[in-house]
């Protein structure tokens, strides 16, 4: 008896047929466009950020921005993609109205201390969802690729 490969059938054994040859794997299908998604977070209140409004740009090799969508966020803090268009791979930027966001609430810290936030980011290919965070403050923010 000969000794198989983890995971491979030992054909050298009385009674088996040999393993039949794999097809071969189908031509890879065009890679679904990316989706995209973003939930907001408002530490100073403790809850979601409703009414949040953004820009989503598409930032062309030149540094020309396309206007993708303009939105607010629902009172979940989230708002996802559901253009009539596909997104495409390369550069685009959320930019967050988080001035007037914070003002509406006013307080001892005031409107806080970012007027906008821009957030670059890169969709590539084949890299599926793409789902942004932001955790807010008055005076400082941070971001990261969620799942």
């Amino acid at each position: 008896m000969t000794a198989a490969a983890v995971g491979q059938v030992d054909d050298s054994r009385p009674g088996l047929s040999p393993s039949p040859s794999p097809s071969p794997s189908p031509s890879p299908s065009p890679s679904p466009s990316p989706s995209l998604s973003l939930h907001v977070l408002d530490t100073a209140r403790g809850q979601a950020a409703e009414g949040l409004t953004f820009t989503l740009c598409r930032i062309a090799e030149d540094g020309a921005r396309a206007v993708l969508a303009e939105g607010e966020t629902d009172p979940a803090g989230r708002w996802a993609w559901g253009g009539a268009v596909a997104l495409t791979t390369g550069v685009h930027e959320f930019v967050f109205d988080a001035g007037a966001y914070q003002g509406r609430f006013g307080g001892a810290a005031g409107p806080g201390f970012y007027d906008l936030i821009a957030i670059r980011f890169r969709m590539q290919e084949g890299g599926g969802h793409y789902h942004i965070p932001l955790i807010l403050s008055p005076f400082g923010y941070s971001t990261y690729r969620g799942g």
